[in-house]
């Protein structure tokens, strides 16, 4: 495995501070606002931000021949039922649960690439997802009896993973000639549509205007994490091999817990120490080359 460059450890490094950062204030949204109603109006936001991004840097809005099927796809996987089963697992357990069930991603990625595309993992490599698995299950460890209570929040956390590591292999296996920004505008344009509908069905029509605290926690989650930072995941997904793309993401609920710590005030338990520690050693093998003797 090649070194990675300063560009990429900087992609990895802002999206993980960006997407790990959200997690609080999804919380303080939700507060206020029913999950698909939140999730309408971040996904209309970062609507208008990529195409108001894409128009000012002039690039094309076209989509390849050919290329619809695997976009929605893509689309469908990544952010529709991401989106879906994210709001449907909150609504039996709690959303940093949740949020760790879902950012099994990366051990879904390791499984796929094994069972379906018969990739061999190096020992490097394995030891990452292994080390980074059990990062995920100190973290998991204190919620089983919540589990146990609750199986439908783990089968929707767990769904969210998947279809995340699905989506993952539909962008990184098609070639997007052409598609820069517009692969994250069309794939989030796509998901806003059956996401309004859910709202308008489930949460009905807001009856209140949300505080001034929740709005900008909602539309900061549009334009920056979902716009912005979905932008960054997908062209780590080109740059990098599937599974060290995947392997970046474990970072992701560790900055979520130490935010919790900084903004929520809440507290640290051991096991997420381990995990925190487990995490680094993940990353440092994956990302790290072995030097040459």
């Amino acid at each position: 495995m090649n070194r990675v460059s300063p560009r990429i450890l900087a992609l990895l490094l802002t999206l993980t501070l960006v997407w790990g950062t959200n997690w609080p204030l999804f919380r303080i949204a939700l507060a206020e606002l029913p999950v698909l109603t939140f999730r309408t109006i971040v996904l209309g936001t970062a609507t208008l931000v990529l195409a108001a991004i894409l128009l000012i840097r002039r690039e094309s809005f076209a989509v390849p021949k050919g290329k619809w099927p695997a976009l929605a796809a893509a689309s469908a996987m990544n952010l529709a039922i991401w989106n879906i089963a994210t709001s449907m697992a909150v609504l039996y357990i709690p959303s940093g649960h949740a949020a760790v069930l879902a950012y099994t991603m990366p051990l879904w990625v390791a499984l796929l690439n094994f069972v379906v595309f018969r990739q061999k993992l190096t020992g490097r490599l394995l030891a990452a997802i292994l080390i980074g698995a059990a990062a995920v299950m100190a973290l998991m460890i204190p919620n089983f009896s919540s589990y146990s209570r609750a199986p439908q929040g783990l089968f929707w956390g767990l769904l969210a993973g998947f279809c995340w590591a699905v989506g993952t292999f539909i962008v990184k296996r098609t070639s997007w000639h052409g598609m820069g920004l517009s692969l994250t505008f069309w794939q989030v344009v796509i998901t806003l549509p059956p996401i309004a509908l859910g709202a308008l069905l489930i949460d009905g029509l807001p009856t209140h205007w949300p505080s001034p605290l929740v709005m900008t926690a909602t539309l900061y989650t549009g334009a920056i994490p979902m716009a912005l930072g979905t932008a960054t995941w997908f062209a780590l997904v080109k740059l990098l091999p599937a599974q060290v793309a995947a392997l970046s993401s474990i970072a992701i609920p560790i900055v979520a817990i130490v935010s919790g710590i900084l903004i929520l005030s809440e507290p640290l338990s051991a096991l997420q120490a381990v995990a925190i520690a487990s995490t680094v050693i993940s990353l440092w093998l994956a990302l790290v080359p072995r030097r040459s003797v």
